[in-house]
């Protein structure tokens, strides 16, 4: 079972992070982050998993500087309090306590690698490039990805999509990654929607979460 520690940002303020040890040889750390929801059960779900895998996993919990362990449902009112929260986070703020995060991780040693959804995939994408240090990066149904393809990543790193995604153009986000990065594998899966490694019923695409999490693990454990 995950649990809950502090982890303390450049600018001196104290977060809370999910985390979960490896299961058995420790291959190094993922940083996991969350969506727009905050570390509810679906990031702890996902910490385990990584921690399953043999990584050290951490999540950061991204909004606490505005309402310190923030979760929200997956309805209409929870999407709003999300966003609100996303939108109200500096972008730079949110990669400092990734790196935060990065530098807890490293200093128990190996590899640090990333793995992000929806919001996090943004912000995944952003980390590969902006963040020093990390190994490897994932990023999974990111809206900010194709405005930013251009963005030098410092770290292999691949983009999953779902085919019917209705808030993120899939062919598009190919199209400006290819025109920008041709070593960057982008993976649409088709049938699947936003949100597809999310285990609520309406989101979960099994097939999809499975192909894309043996992807990502290849990256991780190659990097």
């Amino acid at each position: 079972m995950p649990d809950m520690i502090t982890i303390t940002g450049a600018d001196g303020f104290a977060f809370a992070a999910c985390h979960a040890a490896p299961t058995g040889a420790r291959k190094g750390g993922v940083v996991v982050i969350q969506e727009i929801f905050g570390i509810d059960r679906h990031v702890k779900a996902d910490v385990e998993r990584w921690a399953a895998m043999g990584y050290e996993a951490v999540a950061p919990s991204l909004y606490d500087r505005r309402e310190p362990g923030f979760t929200a449902e997956h309805d209409p009112e929870g999407l709003q309090a999300g966003v609100a929260h996303a939108r109200a986070t500096p972008l730079d703020q949110a990669l400092a306590d990734i790196s935060a995060c990065r530098d807890v991780l490293a200093e128990r040693g190996g590899k640090v690698c990333v793995v992000g959804y929806c919001y996090g995939g943004s912000l995944a994408w952003l980390s590969a490039g902006k963040v020093e240090g990390l190994a490897a990066a994932s990023s999974y149904y990111g809206s900010l990805v194709q405005a930013n393809a251009a963005l030098e990543p410092r770290c292999p790193v691949i983009i999953h999509l779902g085919r019917t995604d209705a808030g993120i153009p899939a062919d598009a986000v190919v199209a400006a990654i290819a025109e920008h990065h041709r070593e960057v594998q982008v993976y649409i899966y088709e049938g699947a929607g936003h949100g597809f490694n999310n285990e609520s019923p309406e989101r979960y695409n099994p097939e999809a979460a499975g192909l894309a999490r043996a992807r990502t693990l290849a990256l991780f454990d190659a990097a």
